[in-house]
């Protein structure tokens, strides 16, 4: 009989004081960055992580440096690497616990 064994993995968020404070409302850890270079260097870090396994980013810090975040997720396959909407974008009205369920498969 197979023995499985189970992998916790942590979910980060990058972005605004308001980005991840929605999301440590759920529970999950974050890192406040006011540019979007200041998020690359904190995603990059990240990626260095093996407990990390998901790593959430603000679309308004994601979209400047779309290129470079292209560059690492071809380097390196986890984390995973996932831009979100931000609070005050055109999808404003985003429920962060539902879309955090449905990239979970929860």
């Amino acid at each position: 009989m197979p023995i499985s064994k189970t992998i916790f993995v942590k979910i980060v968020t990058v972005g605004s004081r308001v980005f991840v404070t929605s999301f440590q409302l759920a529970g999950v850890q974050g890192k406040v960055v006011d540019s979007p270079e200041k998020a690359y260097d904190e995603i990059k870090q990240l990626t260095a992580d093996p407990g990390v396994g998901l790593i959430l980013v603000s679309d308004d810090m994601s979209n400047p440096i779309t290129g470079k975040l292209t560059t690492l997720r071809a380097e390196k396959s986890t984390p995973l690497v996932f831009s979100l909407p931000s609070p005050g974008s055109e999808k404003s009205d985003v429920d962060y616990r539902m879309m955090l369920k449905k990239i979970l498969g929860v």
